[in-house]
C-alpha cells in the first residue's frame, strides 16, 4: 500500500518517527542526547508544538506531539533536523546527513489511541533490549509520566491529566497501564500506520479527517472492483 499525503492539522496529535541513515546511530554519547532534547524543546516552543511523549533510541527518535499552529510539526522537525545534523557534523568532524530521508508521521485518534501510543513509544527500549526496565532507560518521557523526574519538555495532554486529579494519582494510574502486555496485532497495526503514514483511528475519526482535509486518508481496498450485475448486452446478443 502506498504512503498517503502527510497531514498537518492543528490540535490533532501525531506520532512522529525519524530514523538514522541506513539505520546507523544518530546518537553517540550522553551529550548528543542532551543536545537533541534541548533543541527539541526550543523548536517546539518556537513553532507552537506540544510534545506529550518521546523516546530517543541510538538510531531513531519517536515523538507524540500536537501542533497548535498550521504546519507546526513540519516546521519544528525541519528546524530540529538541520540543527542537530550541524551539531553532530561539527562535533565529530564529519559531513552529510545522519537521517534516512524525511520524518514519518501519522495522525492519532486521541480518545481511542493516544495513551496506547505513549506506551508504544516508551516501551521501545525494552523491546529492543536496550534496558532491563523502563526506569533504567534515561532518554524517554516515561520518567515524567510516572513522576520519577520532572521533564520541562513535556506538555501534558488532557487524557493523561484525566488519569487523576493529583500528580501522584496520575503517575500511579499511568504506571498500571504497563502491567498489561501489548497485543501483537496492535503493535503491528501501529507500526504499519506510521510506516505508511495512515491515520491511527476508527472509521468515524477517519471520516472526520477526510471531511476536514477534503481528501482520502484511507487506503483503497485491495483486489479488483466488483463487476456490476447490470451489464449491457451486445447488439447481436439474444436474451
Amino acid at each position: 500500500m502506498p504512503r498517503l499525503p502527510r497531514l498537518n492539522l492543528i490540535n490533532v496529535p501525531q506520532h512522529i518517527v525519524q530514523v538514522g541513515h541506513n539505520n546507523l546511530p544518530c546518537f553517540f554519547d550522553e551529550e548528543d542526547y542532551q543536545y537533541y532534547l534541548i533543541s527539541l524543546r526550543n523548536a517546539s516552543d518556537q513553532y507552537g508544538v506540544d510534545v506529550h511523549a518521546y523516546v530517543l533510541l541510538p538510531n531513531m527518535i519517536q515523538i507524540i506531539a500536537t501542533p497548535t499552529i498550521p504546519d507546526g510539526i513540519s516546521s519544528m522537525m525541519q528546524s530540529l533536523g538541520r540543527r542537530y545534523v550541524q551539531f553532530v557534523n561539527h562535533r565529530y568532524k564529519r559531513s552529510g546527513t545522519i537521517w534516512r530521508g524525511r520524518y514519518k508521521s501519522s495522525l492519532i485518534d486521541s480518545d481511542a489511541y493516544l495513551l496506547t501510543c505513549y506506551r508504544y513509544v516508551e516501551l521501545r527500549p525494552l523491546y529492543l533490549g536496550l534496558a532491563d526496565s523502563l526506569e533504567d532507560y534515561e532518554w524517554s518521557s516515561f520518567h515524567h509520566h510516572v513522576n520519577s523526574k520532572k521533564d520541562n519538555l513535556i506538555k501534558d495532554h488532557r487524557l493523561y491529566l484525566s488519569l487523576g486529579e493529583a500528580v501522584l494519582e496520575r503517575a500511579q494510574s499511568y504506571r498500571k497501564l504497563f502491567q498489561y502486555s501489548f497485543d501483537r496485532k496492535l503493535l503491528d497495526y501501529i507500526a504499519e500506520t506510521i510506516k505508511l503514514g495512515h491515520v491511527l483511528g476508527g472509521d468515524v475519526f477517519k471520516e472526520k479527517i477526510e471531511q476536514i482535509v477534503n481528501q482520502r486518508v484511507r487506503p483503497l481496498k485491495r483486489g479488483r472492483p466488483k463487476k456490476s450485475n447490470n451489464i449491457e448486452k451486445e447488439p447481436n446478443e439474444t436474451a
